[in-house]
């Protein structure tokens, strides 16, 4: 035979209609996605006390809405308080709701060979901010947030793109937990009342 590696790529005798499965996943997808959301109501944003801090997602890949590629949630620090300190691959942009503070950022190295490493860099630097104002976390940069207002809540929209996540990289490392932190907490909007009084 005229190729050397035919040996090798006649062998197997497994069939599957892969690429028919994709011409039907095509034709269906209007339909299903007729079926999904495009207007979330805050009953349907479920709250989640993370190790990140105290979150109410607006936008997530679990629930059902017509957005493929990014996700977004709401966080409130308390007054005084700060959020946890966390490192992910895709950027992320944050725009200040309510309050005023800053953010600690802290550039990484990062070589990928045959492996993916990173290297935290010595300079921290910092970025303070009110409300109206955007911030930008460059990709791979370790983070914080910070209230910087003792008696006020600091409130953030957050919007990260999940493209990274469906590529395999949804490298995400939790360095230091948020003060509020407690995965036993039910998070209800009278409890969130509390943290935004600073007193739960």
């Amino acid at each position: 035979m005229a190729w050397d590696e035919a040996t090798s790529w006649l062998d197997g005798v497994e069939n599957q209609p892969l690429y028919q499965d994709l011409l039907d996943d095509a034709a269906a997808r209007p339909a299903r996605d007729a079926e999904r959301k495009k207007v979330v109501h805050p009953h349907e944003m479920p709250w989640d006390m993370s190790r990140q801090g105290l979150l109410k997602h607006l936008i997530n890949e679990s629930m059902d809405t017509r957005i493929e590629t990014v996700d977004a949630y709401m966080q409130i620090v308390p007054p005084g308080s700060k959020s946890g300190k966390h490192r992910h691959l895709a950027e992320e942009c944050l725009y200040v709701v309510e309050g005023k503070g800053y953010d600690i950022h802290q550039d990484c190295d990062v070589e990928i060979t045959d492996t993916y490493f990173w290297k935290p860099q010595d300079k921290v630097s910092r970025w303070d901010y009110e409300a109206g104002d955007v911030i930008y976390v460059p990709p791979n940069t370790i983070h914080q947030h910070f209230n910087a207002d003792p008696g006020k809540p600091l409130r953030l929209i957050s919007c990260i793109n999940r493209i990274f996540k469906q590529c395999g990289l949804n490298d995400l490392e939790q360095l230091e937990d948020a003060p509020e932190y407690d995965a036993d907490i039910t998070l209800t909007p009278e409890l969130i009342r509390d943290f935004l009084r600073g007193k739960a």
